[in-house]
């Protein structure tokens, strides 16, 4: 029998992160949300909360031992991930499994699991620890080609490197770019594709492997600015893209949510990364468009419990709302009611306590039928957003 309520750590207490509280307790759960700053996001909302370096082995230990945990979720790739093993073998459920979370924190231990063991067809990829490795590898693969660190998030330290003479900066802006402290990088071959899309990818206990409807998004500066679902896709490239999901999921181990990333060209579907955890992309659940948001079927598949079925319910877009200026403390959002004027509209303000430029701060939302247009839809979510003004607190 299924005993609830669980003691929850999530490690990472971002928006995403928040909206995984949220869900978790709504099944009766207890939440400590643990980041490095104070009034994260999903601290607000939290039952208790620990400020920490999660790249401190002992203070991590510190705060387990403390909390004695039923399930850790881990939500960032900045953790002492290694420590993981040793908590599950206590009998502590890490989610999905220690060893997804070490694998999926790093590109390269991910990559080299789809390419090479998996045989999952991937753009062309090298590593390199020099800035003269890093050119020895960008000459043999050919210009552009792409430039990312072995872990961060949000598209820090990521770009595409135009030509022989844009080296050195991408090198160094990868090299520092970076969470943990490996200046390791992966140059990865520039494909032409027609589209990207988030598989997102839900793994039971007791059930089999879920898919939810493709999303679309959009990036800028390696950053997701738009997403939308359904995206339009063959019947064929999605087979493939499920296929291929199952595979490294499986291969990985566990129950949760995972977000699967793919280049989409004609039919052909290339492995690009992997979250073991809720998306970013994925926020445009929140706007009803399948059977239950990406951060319920999380936690459901965290906690054992039954998921019937993913269905499409209609067509939605999330956009982003950025600050595009310098740093500041205290935002304030000036705009909101205007934003809500649109019909089907929603936002989401994250509640994150500064800012720095092009730092995501909140997300506009917008749905219509199953059958909508989606590019009428992508516009008017940028509407909404644009809306909105983030400004210094007075």
């Amino acid at each position: 029998m299924n005993t609830l309520p669980k003691k929850i750590m999530l490690l990472g207490s971002g928006e995403l992160g928040k909206e995984t509280i949220i869900s978790a307790q709504r099944f009766g759960c207890h939440v400590i949300a643990v980041d490095s700053y104070a009034n994260a996001p999903g601290m607000q909302v939290a039952d208790a909360s620990e400020i920490i370096s999660m790249l401190d082995g002992n203070a991590l230990d510190a705060i387990v031992n403390k909390h004695a945990p039923d399930i850790i979720v881990p939500e960032i790739e900045a953790i002492r991930t290694e420590r993981l093993y040793e908590y599950e073998s206590r009998g502590i459920q890490v989610v999905p499994s220690a060893k997804a979370a070490n694998f999926t924190m790093n590109r390269k231990a991910i990559r080299d699991l789809a390419a090479k063991e998996l045989q999952v067809k991937t753009a062309r990829y090298g590593y390199a620890t020099t800035c003269e490795e890093a050119e020895q590898i960008a000459n043999e693969m050919g210009y552009p080609c792409v430039i990312k660190p072995l872990m961060s998030s949000s598209g820090k330290g990521q770009s595409t490197i135009k030509s022989s003479a844009d080296l050195s900066s991408c090198w160094e802006y990868a090299a520092t770019g970076g969470r943990g402290d490996s200046t390791e990088v992966i140059i990865e071959e520039f494909i032409s594709f027609d589209y990207e899309i988030t598989l997102l990818t839900v793994t039971q206990k007791n059930g089999p492997t879920l898919f939810c409807p493709p999303i679309g998004h959009r990036q800028e500066r390696g950053d997701y600015q738009e997403s939308w679902q359904p995206c339009a896709m063959s019947e064929r490239a999605f087979t493939k893209a499920c296929d291929i999901a199952r595979k490294v999921t499986e291969a990985l181990s566990g129950a949760g949510l995972w977000g699967v990333e793919f280049f989409i060209s004609g039919d052909e579907v290339y492995f690009s990364e992997l979250s073991p955890r809720p998306h970013d992309t994925g926020m445009v659940t929140l706007a009803g468009t399948q059977t239950f948001s990406e951060f319920e079927l999380h936690c459901r598949a965290i906690l054992g419990l039954p998921i019937p079925e993913i269905s499409l319910q209609r067509a939605g877009v999330s956009a982003v709302i950025l600050h595009q200026h310098e740093d500041c403390i205290i935002p304030s959002f000036v705009g909101i009611d205007k934003a809500l004027e649109f019909t089907n509209s929603d936002i989401r303000i994250f509640g994150k306590p500064t800012t720095r430029k092009y730092r995501r701060m909140g997300v506009a939302l917008t749905w219509d039928a199953k059958d909508a247009e989606i590019n009428e839809l992508r516009a008017k979510a940028k509407k909404i957003a644009d809306c909105i003004t983030i400004l210094p607190q007075q």
